[in-house]
C-alpha cells in the first residue's frame, strides 16, 4: 500500500520532516517514491513552517495513496490557498480509514 507520511531529518532536539510518498513496508527514513514538501514544527518568526506540492498530493490521493494521521491533520490545518488560476481542490480527510471507506 502506498502512503503519504513524514520522514524525519534534522538533528537531535531539532526535528525537521520531509513529506514523502512511500510503500508502507519501507522504513520511516528509508526509500521513498517522491518527496512532496517539508514540515518544520519548530519554525518561528519568518521561517516557513510547511511547504507542500498540493498538485502532487492531489494526484497521489486520487491514485489511492493513504495519508498518515499526521499528514491528514496538516492538510486540514494548512489548506491550499485558492487562486483564480488554480482549480485543484484537496479533499480533506479525517483518518486513513475514512479514505479506505471503512466505518470507524
Amino acid at each position: 500500500m502506498v502512503t503519504i507520511r513524514l520522514s524525519r531529518a534534522g538533528t537531535k532536539k531539532r526535528p525537521f520532516y520531509h513529506i514523502i510518498v512511500t510503500d508502507s513496508r519501507n522504513r520511516r527514513d528509508g526509500r521513498y517514491l517522491e518527496r512532496l514538501g517539508f514540515f518544520n514544527p519548530i519554525a518561528s518568526g519568518k521561517d516557513e513552517p510547511i511547504r507542500m506540492n498540493y498538485a502532487r498530493i492531489q494526484y497521489w490521493l486520487h491514485t489511492g495513496a493513504l495519508p498518515s494521521d499526521r499528514i491528514a491533520q496538516l492538510l486540514k490545518k494548512y489548506p491550499q490557498k485558492t487562486s483564480d488560476t488554480s482549480s485543484v481542490v484537496i479533499p480533506l480527510v479525517d483518518t486513513p480509514a475514512e479514505i479506505a471507506g471503512v466505518a470507524a
